[in-house]
């Protein structure tokens, strides 16, 4: 056992809610039993088959508010795996859910006996043509697709507010359409085909000219099957009738039976009817989609009424007006939505009975988009605006920055409302649609019912298609709550259906949530016609029980998730999962949901679990340890969780007090450490050069079997050699900026092979060239932005290190006077941010006299309009990093690249790197798993310079890509401008 290894009883909860009724069973601690465990390891490998306890309980939750455990996990990486794992459910009588994101809201990727994850393997996007068609993998994220459709002008007609995060796949099995979509541009209409693995294992490629020749043959019965249906649909004119009234809304409950009226054969009835079938009749295992105009030119307003019904009424008119989205929020919505950053403070003081829409035109041309707006304006002059606060300007606007704004307050319904909600209770999402012209009857109806039943009133909602939102908030360990709920469903579930005829299910589909509703809208012959569809597809019942169709009335009130209290950073937690694609451990043990997934199962247990010790037993490893750090999770949280920083505390918590005593002295005496560590690197270099890299690997990884892994580097051939011992000479008195090298660039140097000055050297010179010299202080040595110590959680170094830093720039900047140029984003953002809740309170006033700047927005901002560039290189390959983003640098890193270099690309997937100062180096695969897809791209092709703005991401960017040679942009910028 290493000498120092943490004590995982540390985050042991000192006090639990439980023992909940939903916990997980003592007896299911030791996870996967067998012999489905041996038989899975069998078929497909040990790799694929995830087993532990900690694997199956990080599973079990989703976006929804139900919660079941798997028997076990496949990672399927491609279709021989599904087809496996379905054929052996059948041979063993077992069921299948498959799951992608885990996006959904009514527990559609939730099962109880194997769950197959199609996300980590199933990502990937060609784009056909010019454009008009892409092909996709299940486990793309729309945004992801979006990206590389939007180089040709083109998006994907589908739009779900979980666009970050949720998959094409899940899109697609759902039905999801989202704001713009409607009922013209959804899955539906713009799937032009599909690769179909049905139950039996059979593939059904849709676009294959062969395929109903190919489907007749493999699958006899299910092709006469569908041939049948259609024509005993089509021979009951009433039944065809309502059918197509019921698809005139959106409607994603059930399946598609307008495919029997849409499809010519029995593969084109397949293809209509997997689009919306929720996983229970095949796996969609690619896609091609036929692709839309983005529409680059937007003209959007925010718009406030007196109420509901003033707003319901202009909807009809922007409708026809051209208008692609219109979208409607109450006011409880938008005082809620106040907790989603950049929302202005004063939506919290507007009235109960303020509504909102949010109306976007899109037009492809300047002539185009003057004409809408000319239309809006005038339709402004008609409508009754208020402005009951003072950000509220009813005005329409082409600026980017305010229209992202207005988008991210609207599609941050869900957590935004969610994550107010009291602490302990399950949040229970709901869409249904009515028609256009009885919106705000339905409004007004649902917020009468939502009080009377005694649950917060709030309403948002696609109102151009009369599709609406809202949230149920309870406490699922109370039975009188569930009954309230009960109660609630009931009603609304007959309101929806007796007084509007409208859809139950608008866009999330029907899931375990409205199964049991599903005959109540569409009556016993449509839902006998849903039942057969199942039997043909899926004669074995395999796949996704209970998810579209159910006969227990009560199936909703099953498997409802109790929510016990975490820590408070992690509590308004919904489990939404928005923070998953940009999380760098994703495909390597957890993610910030499942993080707080597993410390919620802890808290449900009872003091002596042995679930509990099961958990901890892996969470150190796969939660603490393997976090980077970086928290661009709580950028992507539309409520700001930092499951990072609970990570951070979670390591503090697990230092002893020796531990954190030893890690002040090393604040105290930095300046000892620092030069002993350029020594270090020196030596070590040296020795690589003569001996090889293996002997330094071997040494490190000894040290680290001894002490520990998670305090111990270990050596990788990226690591560069040592710095020069001293900083270049500069002079104070003609200084315009003070410059301070970060401590990284003062122990490492270049990468292997760059010629050219260091990195203090080029912002040193290329400030100079430009006339605002900078000056280094004679004493930065020993000093540093207090990063190594925060991320590791070691609070009393922090504290030391973060007071010195401040009172030693204070000085420096002659009380603030001139600006701190800092030259490493993340010590940057250290400075400028993180430092501040160490500090003392005489140490934060002397803090909030500073202005820390980043070396690349000041290059960008400051330097090179005073600078001629004499010499570009053809390409550059960008990577920016997480820290930029948190300070919002990435434009000015892009600004600097390209006044470099002809041709400057940033990787579609380019994402936080997790070397994270040095945690790189204690769990390489923490960075080899998070950089896997930016590297393939870089990698793919040729450039010529490989540009980043931080040391040691630039080092784990070499170890991903195997020497690629990244260095800061500045540097780049230095030999562009050098004169000839």
């Amino acid at each position: 056992m290493p000498l120092l290894e943490p004590e995982p009883t540390a985050l042991r909860p000192a006090t639990t809610g439980g023992p909940a009724v939903d916990r997980v069973a003592d007896e299911q601690a030791s996870g996967t039993p067998e012999p489905l465990r041996g038989d899975l390891t069998a078929l497909l490998g040990p790799e694929k088959v995830l087993h532990g306890l900690s694997d199956l309980v990080k599973y079990a939750s989703d976006a929804s508010p139900y919660r079941f455990v798997p028997q076990v996990v496949v990672v399927a990486e491609d279709i021989d795996d599904v087809s496996a794992v379905f054929s052996y459910a059948h041979g063993r009588g077992r069921k299948v859910v498959l799951r992608a994101a885990g996006t959904s809201l009514n527990g559609q990727a939730q099962g109880e006996d194997i769950l197959v994850d199609v996300r980590r393997h199933w990502d990937g996007i060609e784009v056909l043509g010019d454009g008009e068609r892409a092909r996709i993998g299940p486990g793309t994220t729309v945004a992801r697709a979006n990206i590389t459709l939007a180089r040709h002008g083109r998006l994907l007609g589908p739009d779900p507010a979980s666009a970050l995060a949720c998959t094409v796949g899940g899109v697609v099995a759902n039905n999801a359409s989202g704001m713009t979509a409607g009922t013209t541009r959804n899955s539906y209409r713009t799937l032009a085909s599909a690769t179909v693995v049905l139950p039996s294992g059979t593939v059904v490629d849709t676009a294959d000219p062969a395929a109903d020749e190919e489907l007749a043959h493999a699958e006899p019965a299910l092709y006469e099957g569908l041939l049948a249906l259609k024509t005993e649909i089509e021979a009951d004119p009433e039944l065809v009738a309502r059918i197509r009234a019921k698809y005139t809304l959106k409607n994603t409950n059930g399946y598609r039976l307008d495919a029997f009226l849409d499809g010519a054969t029995p593969v084109e009835i397949l293809r209509g009817l997997i689009v919306g079938s929720q996983g229970t009749l095949g796996f969609i295992a690619e896609t091609v989609f036929d692709t839309l105009p983005q529409g680059r030119r937007t003209s959007t307003a925010l718009l406030f009424f007196p109420d509901l019904r003033a707003a319901a009424a202009a909807v009809p008119r922007f409708n026809e007006a051209g208008a692609l989205a219109v979208e409607l929020m109450d006011g409880n919505t938008l005082r809620a939505s106040v907790r989603v950053a950049g929302v202005p403070a004063d939506w919290a003081a507007l009235p109960t009975e303020t509504t909102a829409l949010l109306v976007e035109f899109r037009a492809p041309d300047e002539e185009r988009q003057a004409a809408y707006e000319a239309a809006a304006e005038q339709l402004l002059n008609d409508l009754e605006l208020v402005a009951p606060v003072e950000s509220v300007t009813n005005e329409f606007t082409r600026d980017p920055g305010t229209i992202a704004g207005y988008w991210k307050a609207r599609k941050a319904f869900v957590t935004a409302v969610g994550g107010s909600r009291p602490s302990g209770t399950t949040l229970i999402t709901e869409d249904f649609a009515v028609p256009p012209e009885r919106l705000a009857d339905a409004c007004t109806a649902l917020l009468e019912m939502q009080a009377r039943h005694g649950f917060d009133a709030a309403v948002a909602g696609h109102a151009a298609h009369g599709n609406l939102h809202f949230l149920l908030a309870f406490d699922a360990s109370k039975p009188e709550d569930v009954a309230r709920y009960a109660a609630f469903m009931d009603e609304f579930c007959r309101m929806t259906v007796e007084r509007f005829d409208g859809s139950l299910k608008a866009e999330h589909a029907t899931g375990r949530n409205i199964a049991p509703f599903l005959e109540l809208e569409w009556g016993p012959r449509a839902t006998d016609l849903m039942w057969r569809i199942k039997d043909l597809f899926d004669p074995h019942g395999i796949l996704a029980p209970r998810v579209v169709l159910d006969r227990d009335p009560k199936a909703h009130l099953r498997g409802l998730k109790t929510i016990p209290e975490v820590e408070a950073v992690a509590d308004p937690c919904i489990e939404c999962g928005f923070c998953e694609p940009v999380c760098p451990s994703r495909d390597l043990t957890t993610t910030p949901r499942q993080r707080i997934v597993l410390r919620r199962e802890m808290m449900r247990q009872h003091p002596d679990s042995p679930v509990t010790d099961a958990l901890l037993d892996a969470y150190g490893y796969d939660a603490v340890d393997t976090c980077a750090g970086d928290s661009t999770c709580k950028l992507a949280c539309p409520v700001g969780i930092d499951t990072g920083a609970m990570m951070k505390d979670f390591r503090h918590r697990r230092h002893s007090p020796r531990e954190e005593k030893t890690a002040a002295l090393t604040a105290k005496r930095f300046k000892t450490v620092e030069a002993s560590a350029r020594l270090a690197v020196a030596a070590a270099d040296r020795i690589g050069q003569r001996l090889g890299d293996r002997l330094l690997e071997t040494v490190t990884d000894a040290a680290r079997k001894a002490v520990r892994p998670d305090l111990v580097p270990r050596w990788l051939p990226a690591i560069p050699g040592a710095a020069a011992r001293r900083l270049p000479p500069t002079r104070r008195q003609d200084a315009v900026a003070v410059y301070y090298p970060a401590c990284v660039n003062r122990i490492f140097g270049e990468p292997d092979g760059y010629r050219g000055p260091s990195l203090p050297e080029a912002v040193v010179a290329v400030s100079r060239r430009a006339g605002k010299p900078v000056w280094i202080p004679d004493d930065v040595a020993g000093t540093c932005c207090a990063t190594i110590w925060h991320s590791k959680g070691y609070d009393e170094g922090n504290a030391v290190m973060a007071n010195r830093m401040v009172e030693a720039a204070w000085g420096w900047t002659a009380g603030g006077r001139l600006p701190l140029v800092v030259d490493a984003s993340s010590c940057t953002l250290g400075i400028a941010h993180e430092v501040v809740p160490y500090l003392t309170e005489d140490h934060k006033q002397l803090h909030a006299e500073l202005t820390v700047v980043d070396s690349v927005v000041w290059a960008a901002e400051e330097l090179l309009p005073h600078l001629e560039v004499v010499r570009t290189v053809d390409s550059a390959v960008l990577h920016p990093t997480c820290s930029m983003r948190h300070l919002g640098d990435e434009a000015q890193l892009r600004t600097v690249a390209e006044a470099c270099a002809r041709e400057v690309v940033v990787p579609d997937d380019a994402g936080c790197c997790a070397f994270a100062g040095d945690r790189g180096m204690l769990h390489k695969e923490l960075t080899e798993a998070a950089t896997a897809r930016e590297t393939a791209e870089v990698t793919s092709r040729h450039f010529d310079a490989h540009l980043s703005a931080n040391r040691m991401c630039e080092v784990g960017m070499d170890h991903a890509t195997q020497g690629r040679g990244y260095y800061s942009v500045l540097m780049e910028l230095e030999r562009a401008t050098r004169p000839a």
